[in-house]
């Protein structure tokens, strides 16, 4: 396992640039990675995101949606996310019990 060391002193961010002329003078330049030396270690972070998918409402439902949200102190899309998985939870049971299987 590599051992991770702090720097010493932080890398300072650049300063905003007044025109569009002067950072294109400073990049040609400048690399991004002038920083960064042998030694140096660059961490990333692993964005773990669930996957989207998107739902059609009438108006008229979404605004139901989003009075009992509100109601529960929560977003919508919360809310929605939870009763769809609170569903998918009981069909589990059911299928569990009677021993059918996932789908």
């Amino acid at each position: 396992m590599t051992k991770i060391e702090k720097r010493q002193e932080a890398i300072k961010p650049i300063a905003p640039f007044t025109t569009i002329e002067e950072e294109a003078e400073y990049w040609d330049t400048h690399s991004v990675v002038d920083e960064i030396n042998q030694g140096t270690t660059a961490g990333f972070h692993l964005n773990r995101k669930s996957g989207t998918l998107t739902i059609r409402f009438q108006p008229e439902h979404i605004q139901r949606i989003r009075e009992e949200a509100n109601q529960q102190g929560i977003g919508p899309t919360t809310l929605a996310r939870m009763w769809i998985l609170e569903h998918m939870q009981e069909i589990e049971k059911k299928e569990a019990h009677t021993g059918r299987g996932s789908r």
